[in-house]
């Protein structure tokens, strides 16, 4: 499988437009490959629903640095999250990973998973599960997915993105916290999808834009 690494200028766009062109992309890291199918984008200052919707903290610092780098938090006091940053330095917006399809490293994954994990599609069909399939916790807040400086690479091999994926609001949101944002893409009928069924097909060529936070993720 030759895979490219995708570059950096892929990110540096609004993450609305880098969400639905992740899918299909492939997250790397040594022997575990996974097939991306499914992303929410998160869209800092105007989002009720981000983490950079008040601004900088400690926490959300990475998400207003450079493009291409991964944006890891905690949740829920047991759960760890991965998102790609987008846009320009300081504006704060990023796309949430969540859920994967296992192309190689299942065993791997399912050792970091565990015995709930008997099947290749609960390896990586939710934000949580993902980042636990990988090993990616706070340590790989900041890392370069372009350079690859600490072995996880978001990488392309050709698969283009669906021309129609699902599209849906996005999963954990509480009203009034951008739960009415149809911000969430994923490949359609794909079996490791975070939820079955949870919109319409789009087609993007005719797509439009809407003028509790990332945290309302669901692990599952």
């Amino acid at each position: 499988m030759a895979v490219k690494p995708v570059p950096r200028r892929f990110y540096r766009r609004d993450p609305r437009d880098v969400a639905p062109e992740l899918l299909n992309k492939l997250l790397v890291r040594g022997h575990r490959v996974a097939r991306i199918v499914e992303a929410e984008a998160y869209v800092g200052s105007i989002d009720p629903g981000s983490h950079a919707f008040k601004g900088m903290t400690n926490r959300n610092a990475t998400m207003f640095g450079p493009a291409g780098h991964l944006y890891v938090y905690f949740t829920y006091g047991m759960h760890w999250c991965s998102n790609a940053v987008c846009g320009d330095e300081g504006v704060g917006l990023a796309v949430l990973l969540r859920a994967a399809s296992p192309l190689s490293g299942q065993e791997e994954m399912r050792a970091n998973r565990g015995p709930l994990a008997g099947r290749d599609r609960d390896l990586c069909s939710g934000p949580a599960k993902l980042c636990q399939a990988f090993g990616i916790d706070g340590a790989f807040d900041g890392a370069d997915v372009v350079k690859g400086d600490r072995g996880v690479v978001i990488g392309d091999d050709g698969t283009p993105p669906p021309t129609s994926p699902g599209v849906s609001r996005r999963v954990g949101l509480s009203l009034g916290h951008g739960d009415e944002y149809e911000w969430r893409w994923f490949v359609a009928g794909d079996p490791n999808v975070s939820r079955v069924n949870p919109g319409k097909p789009v087609d993007r060529t005719k797509r439009t834009r809407p003028g509790r936070g990332q945290d309302g993720v669901s692990p599952g």
